[in-house]
């Protein structure tokens, strides 16, 4: 095992689960636990373990074991009800912790809220859901006349493109992040969409990629309503893109996190599918294209998904768990390490300066700033392995601040060894690192793409 030379606690959980597996499948009384988390038109993701059995003296080690998994579910997949069948103790204790004082009031509140339905966990062994999956196509087809628009955070992008050929393309600066009035919002999408039309005969579909948490082509959750009071974020802000698409004859509309169109126009570079996005700047964020070029509806919001087992692992502040994915691939994880070995950081600089700072001496030689992506490498290469147990991957897009310059290669080659070494099943799964114009052309067109036009 590669242990970390300045995290020399982390315990990542692809080793912590799988010797758990193994010590299981020893044992002479064991149980099959199954885990559903249910979304919105009963689409589902399923996870099945087995367990020692309950009251064997192994209860609190089963317990730790399913519930970070069943966070991991969450936060990749997304939903609001747990169905929980083979363990009560189990059921007993995640229906605890997933509950508005619970040790996870912080989830269960967030997805209750995402989904506008009281988050709950159910015990069932006779009723069982099926596998429901979502599986929307992106077919890469940009036959018609279509719009794609990109709403960043500072700036929004709009594409107009038919049968292929783009006739129009257009960046606007904005400030969504500062406006209260979600009518703001609404007035600076529909100008660059407007204004797109103008080039086309008529609009067949339109195609959004949006910072934020989106569900049934809705944005629940985004940082561009960062400052509009919760009384003002009704189904007319939310349904932003809806209501534009009204104005077109209703026309098919998709709207999907940027993450996802990131990994859509990846898998477009790369001609294949099974693409993962894991972009480590301010958080970690993420996107994913499946098998066959489908999206399945998931959240992807890896920073809340545990990564490491160690009980004493860093807290993220808003979640208050420990071992989340964004201390260990952002900004936030660059500073941690670089504080643990002893790099002097000005606490009055921003932490993008901090990270700056470490940048800096990494290309000036120094040791310690090189073991601090040395530590962020091993950890991407033993959590691509846990992200492989939920994701079907064959190729994983390095993205973000974090993974630029001397350090960026740093990391992927410490990933790599890390992941081909500890996991020779898994030698098939491919890492990247896009130039920076990869990066930023085409996501307004990939947009474009999203919706099937027949």
């Amino acid at each position: 095992m590669f242990v970390p030379t300045i995290d020399k606690g982390f315990m990542p959980c692809a080793v912590v689960i799988n010797k758990f597996k193994e010590e299981v499948s020893k044992a002479s009384q064991k149980q099959l636990v199954k885990i559903c988390l249910e979304r919105l038109n009963s689409k589902n993701y399923i996870y099945e373990i087995e367990t020692f059995k309950d009251n064997t003296g192994h209860d609190e080690e089963n317990y730790r074991i399913v519930e970070r998994i069943a966070k991991t579910m969450l936060w990749f997949a997304g939903g609001y009800k747990f169905y929980i069948s083979g363990s009560l103790k189990i059921y007993e204790q995640l229906a605890k912790d997933y509950s508005p004082d619970g040790a996870r009031a912080f989830d269960y509140k967030f997805m209750s809220k995402v989904y506008h339905h009281e988050f709950e966990v159910v015990y069932t062994d006779t009723a069982f859901p099926e596998l429901n999956e979502e599986k929307i196509p992106m077919k890469n087809s940009l036959n018609g006349c279509r719009i794609g628009f990109d709403a960043g955070g500072s700036d929004r992008k709009v594409s107009a493109v038919i049968d292929g050929e783009v006739v129009f393309s257009d960046e606007t600066v904005w400030f969504p992040k500062i406006n209260e009035d979600p009518e703001y919002h609404y007035e600076g999408i529909l100008d660059s969409i407007s204004r797109a039309a103008k080039y086309m005969p008529r609009v067949d579909a339109i195609g959004v990629s949006t910072a934020g948490i989106c569900v049934d082509n809705e944005l629940m959750v985004s940082s561009i309503y960062y400052k509009v009071p919760e009384e003002k974020l009704d189904s007319k802000a939310t349904g932003v893109y809806k209501r534009i698409a009204k104005l077109y004859n209703d026309c098919p509309l998709i709207v999907a996190n940027d993450g996802d169109v990131t990994a859509l126009a990846g898998a477009m570079d790369l001609e294949d599918d099974s693409v993962l996005g894991i972009a480590m700047g301010t958080s970690e964020a993420g996107g994913y294209i499946g098998k066959d070029m489908y999206l399945l509806g998931w959240l992807n919001e890896l920073a809340f998904a545990p990564v490491d087992f160690n009980k004493d692992a860093m807290m993220d502040e808003w979640s208050l768990d420990r071992g989340c994915g964004v201390k260990y691939f952002s900004q936030d994880s660059v500073i941690k390490l670089a504080s643990m070995a002893g790099i002097k950081l000005d606490p009055e600089d921003s932490p993008a300066r901090k990270l700056k700072v470490v940048q800096e001496l990494n290309e000036q030689g120094s040791k310690i700033a090189n073991a601090v992506f040395e530590d962020i490498g091993i950890y991407l290469g033993y959590t691509i392995a846990y992200y492989a147990m939920f994701y079907e991957l064959k190729h994983v897009l390095l993205l973000g601040r974090v993974v630029s310059g001397k350090g960026g290669n740093t990391i992927l080659a410490k990933a790599e060894e890390v992941l081909y070494s500890e996991f020779p099943n898994l030698k098939h799964i491919k890492l990247h690192m896009p130039d920076e114009k990869s990066r930023r052309v085409g996501q307004s067109i990939a947009a474009a793409s999203l919706p099937v036009v027949e």
